[in-house]
């Protein structure tokens, strides 16, 4: 079997499940797992580089506030490759190719390849995403080890802080303007011994005044923009180091994002077992690939 992926939480589990060699093309974006990003790309972002937060964050309104995409699909590679399944998502406009443009891109090739749409708004779903994926390329019994390797493990943790006191946690998607996380974010937090003070779980992301983060009174935020790496989310959580003084948290984190929030895949399990070390250090022990970054919100430069 020949697969195309349209979203990388999609590549990542497709790896996890051992299709590795049955992928044939990825998205601009797919990173994960190392050497992904050497396969064909079938995807492309309207939305230029280098703007900020605020820019971006622009671009996208505009762009979906008239109905236009925001990713481009290769239509001719994609033919080339002659795939037989194409998984995608439409749970987020802003993540990736519109499902309906995927599907009618799907139904013009010659071989009329099956379309899958990971659509998941909470952790349970996501675990539920990877047997039915594991069905549709028929390695039933390798969804069935996953989920039960990633269960035990999330399992662990909660064991770990059950009897701890639960620290006050926000979660901020993005910065500019803030968002605060949503989806399968508070349940991670809650997971992980923490209490999430603004978010809902299964709801979707929604934006914020600072003031409603002050009057929260968070003694933790992590900060996860969407899609931002560790470096990354520390050099634009800095930018509002004045804002978060006020808000007064005894910590401040900020997380690699695309590797352990953002996408629904797999390493949303890892993202527990991390928040479960950063809110608990002495019962929870630091994941081996711990991605994150204690800010001093004191000094000009994030340490740690």
């Amino acid at each position: 079997m020949r697969i195309a992926s349209l979203v990388p939480s999609a590549t990542e589990m497709l790896f996890a499940l051992g299709l590795g060699d049955s992928v044939a093309a990825v998205t601009h974006e797919c990173d994960y797992p190392l050497g992904v990003e050497q396969l064909p790309h079938l995807t492309r972002s309207v939305i230029p580089e280098g703007l900020d937060a605020a820019e971006i964050d622009r671009a996208v309104r505009e762009r979906t506030g008239v109905g236009e995409a925001l990713y481009e699909l290769d239509e001719d590679v994609l033919a080339e490759l002659d795939v037989h399944l194409i998984v995608t998502q439409a749970v987020c406009e802003v993540c990736a190719v519109s499902f309906d443009d995927v599907r009618a891109v799907a139904e013009r090739l010659p071989g009329r390849p099956e379309v899958i749409s990971l659509d998941p708004s909470t952790l349970g779903e996501v675990l539920a995403d990877i047997p039915r994926l594991a069905q549709a390329t028929l390695v039933p019994e390798a969804g069935e080890q996953l989920v039960a390797e990633l269960g035990e493990r999330l399992e662990a943790v909660e064991r770990a802080v059950e009897d701890a006191g639960r620290p006050r946690v926000v979660a901020l998607e993005w910065l500019d303007p803030i968002y605060i996380g949503g989806h399968w974010v508070p349940q991670m937090i809650e997971l992980a011994g923490g209490e999430d003070a603004l978010g809902l779980p299964g709801e979707k992301s929604r934006t914020a005044e600072w003031a409603e983060v002050e009057a929260a009174a968070p003694e933790v935020v992590v900060s996860m923009p969407c899609g931002y790496y560790a470096e990354q989310a520390a050099a634009e959580t800095m930018r509002w180091r004045r804002h978060l003084g006020l808000v007064g948290p005894r910590a401040v984190y900020a997380v690699d994002a695309a590797a352990y929030f953002s996408r629904p895949g797999p390493r949303l399990v890892d993202g527990v077992e991390l928040l479960g070390h950063l809110l608990h250090p002495e019962l929870v022990p630091a994941p081996p690939t711990r991605r994150s970054i204690e800010l001093d919100l004191e000094r000009p430069a994030p340490v740690g």
